[in-house]
């Protein structure tokens, strides 16, 4: 892996950089895209550099960022838009490479070790990927470099993304300038992790890269040594475009317009939530054994909720087996406290032209009726066919039918 060069390249800004260049006079503005703060979606999920000027960061509230910036422009997400721009840019990376590996909608990791010859060295490779997606689509891309994927993902989000040419390699030769930044700034320590390793004594990385990792295994089991690992830049995982070939799990998860604190309308939208999972294995070909649901309260001073998972007797991808099982987690472990948001998802996943038949239940006729609701849904789309329960106004099937990631197209 020491020969390898593997970039990890991020768009900045992604969402607020091809709003500005979607509308030119937004370009010398302050610009956040926020979703909707009348149905409880108003976060910021992109910031440009001069609206974090004044202090913005992603995920905070639109009403937060306001009272930071009154004359900010607020533009409502277009997700198609920012799909096929990502796309878009797969396409560039893929001029300079055939191993382009998607990590996020505004990330993408490439193995250029082979592309030297052809295009130059690691550098001025990374500054002609800069310069190709700058001229085709107006954002700019900043460039973490590394013998690995970690290190090249750590080398972007904590050097290249505060450089003035937005690009770093970080290697086994400089690690030492990781290892002086805070535990929280590794990539995959959260805030709760953190405080966990800062309750061990651990504060910064390279704390974490010299902690027994026998400790660490102890406590977190496998978990414990992948961190040790990242601390110390130890990545085996190739750059592959078969990453996201085998899906572990399918699941669909919402953010509730309002609190809901009745069971009745808490079925409802549970059942949605379902027929999209179950919808969703079906058209990638998949049933699965695990079911999993999960609840968060609408208090974030107190957090409540759950997240547990069942298994199921045979493997199914037909929306009432999977809320039937969903349904009787939900009953055993929620609280009765309102919630704010609720998710569903079933893993252990396999393809479904093979599967077992019980002989107690009568998967035929669980075929033929799913045949026709995804041949409705595929001709007439997902609107032209739902639940009456739907109708109610617990239900948002026929709203979240027009959007994409809760947010419209």
């Amino acid at each position: 892996m020491q020969d390898k060069i593997i970039f990890l390249v991020d768009m900045q800004s992604f969402y607020a950089s091809v709003e500005k260049v979607r509308d030119a006079t937004l370009q010398d503005k302050p610009v956040i895209v926020a979703g909707d703060p009348e149905r409880r979606s108003g976060i910021v999920l992109a910031a440009c550099p001069l609206a974090k000027k004044y202090g913005i960061t992603t995920a905070e509230t639109l009403g937060s960022a306001k009272l930071k910036c009154p004359h900010v422009e607020v533009v409502r997400p277009r997700m198609q838009l920012y799909i096929d721009v990502s796309i878009q840019i797969s396409k560039i990376m893929e001029q300079f490479t055939d191993l382009v590996e998607p990590f996020s909608i505004d990330e993408q990791f490439m193995d250029v070790t082979h592309s030297q010859k052809l295009f130059g060295n690691q550098y001025e490779i990374a500054r002609k990927v800069q310069e190709k997606i700058m001229e085709d689509t107006g954002v700019y891309a900043r460039v973490g470099i590394g013998p690995n994927k970690i290190l090249a993902k750590m080398a972007c989000d904590n050097f290249s993304k505060k450089n003035k040419e937005g690009i770093f390699r970080l290697d086994h030769s400089n690690i030492d300038q990781l290892w002086k930044m805070p535990i929280g700034n590794m990539f995959g320590v959260g805030n709760k992790m953190e405080r966990h390793l800062k309750g061990m004594g651990i504060y910064t990385i390279g704390g974490l890269a010299r902690f027994p990792v026998d400790q660490l295994k102890k406590r977190w089991g496998i978990n414990g040594e992948v961190l040790w690992q990242t601390a110390n830049g130890i990545d085996h995982s190739p750059v592959t475009v078969k990453t996201h070939n085998q899906q572990k799990a399918i699941g669909h998860h919402m953010t509730l317009p309002r609190d809901y604190t009745n069971m009745d309308e808490i079925k409802i939208v549970l059942l949605e939530l379902c027929t999209e999972v179950a919808r969703r294995c079906r058209k990638k070909g998949y049933m699965g054994v695990t079911v999993s649901c999960g609840v968060r309260g609408a208090s974030f001073d107190f957090p409540t909720g759950f997240h547990r998972q069942t298994t199921l007797p045979v493997a199914s991808n037909y929306d009432l087996d999977i809320f039937n099982a969903a349904f009787q987690l939900l009953k055993q472990f929620w609280d009765k406290q309102p919630i704010r948001s609720l998710g569903v998802s079933l893993s252990n996943l396999q393809p479904s032209n093979i599967y077992q038949i019980d002989l107690f239940d009568n998967y035929l006729q669980k075929e033929k009726l799913n045949s026709v609701f995804d041949f409705v849904w595929g001709k007439y789309g997902r609107t032209a066919l739902y639940r009456a329960s739907s109708l109610t106004k617990a239900g948002q099937a026929s709203e979240r039918a027009v959007k994409i990631g809760g947010h419209y197209k």
